[in-house]
This record gives C-alpha cells, sequence and structure tokens, in this order.
C-alpha cells in the first residue's frame, strides 16, 4: 500500500448545522498563505495525499470533505446544491483565517479539482477578496442550457427525487477492500494497485449488513447522484469569472474528459472561450493523465502549483 510521506490530521469544524471533516497537513505560516485544496465529486479530502507529498516544500494545506461526503454528514437532505458548497467553504475560510473583510484575514491559495474545481471559479467570483492565487484542475463547467428546457429539466429532478426515496439510487457497497480499490482502478485505468488501495481505506468505511457480516460501504450520500433541478447558465457563470481577480492557473489532461462526457455538446474550445472571462488566466496540460490527473500526474501536478504559486 502506498506510504504517506507527510502525515495528516483531521478535525471537525462547526459550519452551518454540520460537524465539517477537515484534512490538514503543516502548520500555520506567517509568511505564506495556507493552500486550500477543493476535492471533486464523489471524492475526499484524503484524495490529495499524492500531491501534498509531491509538494517541494511543507505547506499548510486545508482539504475538506465536501457536505455528504467523506467524514461530513450531509445533513439529512436528498438533493445538493452549488450555493451550499459556497457558503460552506466561506464559513471554512472564516475559522481558519479569519472573517472576511477583517483585517487579520488573509487570502488563501486556493484549489479545486472538478466538481471543486467549480466551486473554487465561482466563489472567486464571489469573494475575490479572499484568493491570492487560483488553480482549476478540470473543473470545466457543464454544458449551457436553454429556458427552453427548464421544464423537463425540473420534471425529471422531482423523478429522480422519487427514486432516491424508494432506494433505487443507493451506492455499491462491497464485501472487503480490496472491491473498493477494483472498483476505483476500473473507474480510472491510470490508478496504481498501491494508491488504489491507500484510497479504499479513505474512500470508504465499514458497517454490517443484516447478516452481521462487515462490508465496505463508500462514503458519500447517494443524494449527490440527484441531478441540479436549475438549467445551467452560462451568462451567471462568465458574470461570476469577470469578477475572478486573483491569476488562475487552468490545468486540463491530456485525456479530453469532455469529448468523452458530453460527445460534442461541450468542448474544451468552447471551456477556453469562458476563460476569456478571467482577467489574468493561463492554461496548462498535463501528458499522460485523465480526469483524476491529481492521482495520475501528482508530481506533475504538484510542480504546476507550487510554480504557479510562486510565481
Amino acid at each position: 500500500m502506498y506510504q504517506a510521506l507527510r502525515v495528516s490530521r483531521s478535525e471537525f469544524v462547526p459550519v452551518r448545522n454540520l460537524d465539517y471533516h477537515v484534512r490538514l497537513w503543516g502548520e500555520p505560516s506567517a509568511t505564506r498563505p495556507p493552500l486550500v485544496l477543493l476535492h471533486g465529486w464523489m471524492d475526499v479530502g484524503a484524495s490529495w495525499q499524492f500531491v501534498v507529498d509531491a509538494l517541494a516544500e511543507e505547506r499548510f494545506v486545508i482539504a475538506p470533505d465536501w457536505r455528504g461526503f467523506g467524514l461530513t454528514e450531509g445533513g439529512g437532505v436528498d438533493n445538493y446544491w452549488m450555493p451550499d458548497y459556497l457558503a460552506d467553504l466561506d464559513w471554512l475560510l472564516d475559522h481558519y483565517v479569519g472573517q472576511a473583510g477583517a483585517p487579520e484575514s488573509v487570502a488563501v491559495d486556493l484549489v479545486g479539482h472538478s466538481m471543486g474545481g467549480n466551486v473554487a471559479m465561482h466563489y472567486a467570483g464571489v469573494r475575490p477578496q479572499r484568493i491570492r492565487r487560483l488553480v482549476n484542475l478540470e473543473g470545466f463547467g457543464m454544458p449551457g442550457l436553454a429556458p427552453s428546457e427548464a421544464p423537463q429539466r425540473y420534471g425529471k429532478w422531482i423523478d429522480e427525487l422519487k427514486r432516491l426515496h424508494r432506494g433505487e439510487m443507493a451506492l455499491a457497497a462491497y464485501p472487503a477492500a480490496d472491491g473498493v480499490a477494483r472498483r476505483l482502478m476500473k473507474t480510472n485505468p491510470k490508478l496504481t494497485q498501491d494508491k488504489a488501495d491507500w484510497l479504499a481505506s479513505h474512500w470508504a468505511g465499514t458497517s454490517l449488513n443484516a447478516d452481521g457480516n462487515e462490508r465496505w460501504e463508500i462514503l458519500g450520500d447517494a443524494a449527490h447522484k440527484i441531478i441540479n433541478a436549475h438549467i445551467f447558465r452560462v451568462d451567471e457563470v462568465l458574470a461570476l469569472y469577470a469578477c475572478i481577480t486573483a491569476p488562475l492557473l487552468a490545468v486540463e489532461a491530456a485525456d479530453d474528459s469532455l469529448s468523452k462526457w458530453w460527445k460534442g455538446r461541450y468542448s474544451l474550445d468552447e471551456y477556453h472561450a469562458r476563460l476569456k472571462s478571467v482577467k489574468d488566466a493561463r492554461v496548462a496540460r498535463i501528458e499522460d493523465a485523465g480526469h483524476m490527473l491529481h492521482h495520475d500526474r501528482p508530481e506533475r501536478v504538484a510542480e504546476l502549483i507550487q510554480d504557479f504559486l510562486a510565481g
């Protein structure tokens, strides 16, 4: 199994009626801002371990488990919304670096992957003064939808909620941790066995089934599978991007995830066009990597991040 070079610690922070689980590496510094790492959909904060280990210098790193993922409870909801992630992040930064606008508050270096990258981009537009440098790893956003698609979208949302409450959208459980590791490697063929085994121990937890046998369950709320009821508005996203003042590094993998996901409905060219709304943006590409590039090429990801943050 993978051996972590830098040992993390866990703590729970009160955030909007939830006890938010946060993984921390290093100690606060008077000379360098905290590095905040935001994980993606169906992932956990511990997933950043490989990148943290690859950083040339130790940083104070803050990596939360989003609500309904990892060791952060979901609060009993049956679907999740982007605005909640933005508010949760604001609460967490209040805790670690001081209230927004307070004299003692410091701007952070913010990195997000996939869903976490989208949250990071939106948040940097909402609270630009809180971000010193911004790194977006494959947080592409979604294809734009026309207002005429709203009625069908709302209907699909309701139908999925009913399926969830009937138990039809439950996440798979596995008899042992190696089953979780195999699932991770099937989803990401580039993931090595040692890293898959290590991730499985953080990505899933144990419980007993009705027969009293141990099973490994994914630490993610099935309600995350429910679509967002609202249509994705590109004009709103561009307005948020235009408010970003921090320099942005947008990192993408050579394996074009967008083409595989959206099959022509949304492309890298469209994504790059959206990035033009950010005042100071540059794009980097990582070869021999897929969407989970922080697992596939953590050394290269760490190198890009640290060079950009020092620039």
